[in-house]
């Protein structure tokens, strides 16, 4: 039975999504459920219009690559928007951001509101980047926005795109002692002996990581990131259990602090792995 959000969003935002993207940036929404599920076809860079449409998705896409660079005063790690979206978000079971603007405005249980795309830009920001908000008007966040809803060109309004999102792996747990090993033989080349990053990929903990409440901090969404896409000269040659090993010893290691995490997840529902404690989680018993 679709929800009443659902049939809403069904309803009021595909009139939304069909206005702000005419003009060659995304066709009307198809009459599909927001259940169907269309291929991932990532739209060319000879669909970008040469107009100011345009323009602003290119500025989008320079923003997401060259993140630090571009937007010092709002990044505090040193990472880019791709170093987690890799190939400008097109690539598939990468978190990818294809299709993702069709998919807002969205329910998140963790701050258990409805968000605008425009919030969760900025929860990346936030988290992943270390850093502060943008002004959902600045003329920043209008460029990230178009170039996200170009991402989004053909997808029906709530449709699921395939190879979106993280598949997860069926493993319990890893172990962080293997996962010290193996990070060594096959992560250190990239990301550095000590995890603080080289030329060649971002740091995964320390100062200059993403911070405790970004979803790459949690055991299972790093595993399943991990066991797709790294290492990068060898992707998918990890089996679950090792990926799943090299998450947990990644994600035990220090980071940045997030002031306020304990307020995530306010009606309850945190994933299993999120390694903080939640003022809506009950107290642990007293120890005798």
């Amino acid at each position: 039975m679709t929800s009443p959000i659902a049939r809403w969003l069904r309803a009021s935002w595909g009139l939304v999504l069909t206005a702000g993207l005419a003009g060659g940036c995304a066709s009307p929404p198809a009459s599909r459920g927001a259940q169907d599920t269309v291929a991932f076809a990532p739209p060319a860079d000879s669909l970008i219009p040469h107009d100011a449409a345009g323009r602003s998705i290119l500025r989008g896409r320079a923003l997401l690559a060259h993140t630090r660079d571009s937007l010092p005063a709002h990044v505090g790690a040193a990472l880019q928007c791709v170093s987690c979206h890799p190939q400008d978000g097109r690539q598939a079971g990468a978190m990818p951001w294809v299709g993702v603007y069709a998919r807002y405005p969205q329910y998140r249980s963790r701050s258990a509101s409805l968000s605008l795309i425009e919030d969760r830009v900025n929860d990346c920001f936030q988290r992943s980047m270390n850093g502060k908000a943008l002004d959902p008007a600045s003329a920043e966040m209008r460029d990230i926005v178009a170039y996200l809803a170009f991402l989004s060109r053909g997808v029906p309004v709530g449709a699921r795109v395939a190879g979106q999102g993280l598949v997860p792996l069926k493993v319990a747990r890893g172990d962080s002692g293997r996962g010290a090993t193996l990070f060594q033989v096959n992560c250190a080349r990239c990301h550095g002996a000590g995890g603080a990053g080289t030329a060649a990929a971002p740091p995964l903990w320390g100062d200059a990581s993403f911070n405790i409440g970004a979803g790459m901090a949690r055991a299972r969404t790093a595993a399943a990131f991990i066991r797709r896409n790294m290492p990068l000269d060898r992707p998918g040659s990890l089996s679950d259990q090792e990926a799943a090993d090299v998450a947990a010893y990644i994600t035990s290691q220090p980071r940045p602090d997030f002031p306020g995490k304990e307020h995530d997840w306010p009606e309850g529902g945190a994933p299993a792995d999120v390694p903080y404690r939640l003022l809506s989680q009950p107290a642990p018993p007293p120890r005798h």
